[in-house]
């Protein structure tokens, strides 16, 4: 009987992938029975607050607190937690925004809401519903 001899690399590859399966089959095992709960989905809609209706209401106080509001947003989606946001083309009486985001519970998802600037500053109003997107453009 002759004696194969394998290169070293080839022992070494098998070693490793012998270990590698080993752990995968452990990690299985152990979140097998877990559930993994998937963060909740929510959408908080804005109106303008009454009397910033009317465009020559605003002056550069307010202008500073929408861009504090879009500045806080970017840094939301830039985190993965806003979905979408935007806002009508419509004039100022009939716009309202949209922000699509996920949170780990309403209780969260309602102190994102309140967290915004717009809405601390009383620029605007926002309402708070639970929401699942069914459907996203790739």
């Amino acid at each position: 009987m002759k004696a194969v001899v394998l290169p070293m690399t080839r022992i070494l590859k098998g070693t490793i992938l012998g270990i590698m399966t080993l752990l995968t089959i452990l990690l299985v095992g152990e979140l097998r029975g877990q559930e993994v709960e998937a963060r909740g989905q929510y959408v908080y809609v804005l109106q303008l607050a009454p009397r910033f209706q009317d465009a020559a209401a605003w002056t550069e106080m307010e202008n500073a607190v929408a861009a504090r509001h879009f500045d806080h947003l970017t840094q939301a989606t830039k985190a993965g937690q806003v979905i979408l946001a935007g806002r009508t083309n419509e004039p100022l009486d009939k716009t309202f925004g949209l922000v699509i985001f996920e949170a780990d519970s309403e209780t969260a998802a309602r102190t994102f809401m309140e967290s915004d600037p717009a809405v601390i500053a009383g620029l605007m109003t926002a309402t708070l519903h639970p929401y699942e997107v069914a459907l996203q453009r790739k």
